[in-house]
């Protein structure tokens, strides 16, 4: 369970303020179907997150724990700084006439807007790092994704405007920081 937990907490935090938040306000407003939206999040967050564990796994497999004790710390320290970028949509995107429903657009465009994202790659750094459990962390790392876009599908311009989002990268930031030197130092069972 502490996979779970620890899997859920990195990823909604993480996903505050990110590119596929915004492509969930984007959806919404374009396309007025939440649910349909929200189911298509869910399932492309489930395939892209179980891809993502699975190399994760394959990774720890093949590498010694001190090897992935450094990696893992360095990579969440690396997410820190990258929490510190605001991501932004394109305009192009805005203008794309959709082909498909609402399940079927929001499906594809988040698995591809999720390829290399930062949740993707905590992903895989948390499926290293909870070596054997990579059912509570897909299941985490959905739910963590789901808890920070979906409440943006319902309710859009009214959240943003409650917590600035350079406080939410920031705060964010310190928390990445903080797992990674922990990482690095091999301080207790967490990281």
């Amino acid at each position: 369970m502490e996979a779970f937990f620890v899997s859920t907490g990195i990823v909604a935090l993480g996903e505050m303020g990110d590119k596929t938040q915004l492509l969930a306000l984007l959806l919404a407003t374009r396309l007025k179907k939440p649910l349909a939206i929200s189911l298509g999040i869910f399932a492309a967050t489930l395939v892209n997150h179980a891809c993502a564990a699975a190399v994760g796994q394959w990774v720890t497999g093949h590498l010694g724990s001190d090897v992935m004790r450094w990696i893992l710390g360095i990579s969440f320290i690396a997410m820190a700084g990258w929490m510190l970028i605001p991501d932004k949509i394109d305009d192009e995107e805005e203008t794309k006439p959709q082909r498909f429903g609402a399940f079927v657009t929001t499906l594809i465009t988040f698995f591809l807007v999720e390829m290399g994202d930062k949740t993707q790659i905590a992903t895989v750094a948390l499926s290293a790092k909870f070596a054997g459990e990579m059912a509570w962390v897909v299941a985490g790392t959905t739910c963590g994704m789901l808890l920070a876009d979906v409440p943006v599908v319902y309710f859009g311009d009214k959240l943003t405007r409650l917590v600035p989002i350079h406080w939410v990268h920031r705060s964010c930031a310190v928390i990445f920081v903080i797992l990674g030197v922990l990482t690095l130092l091999n301080v207790g069972k967490l990281f």
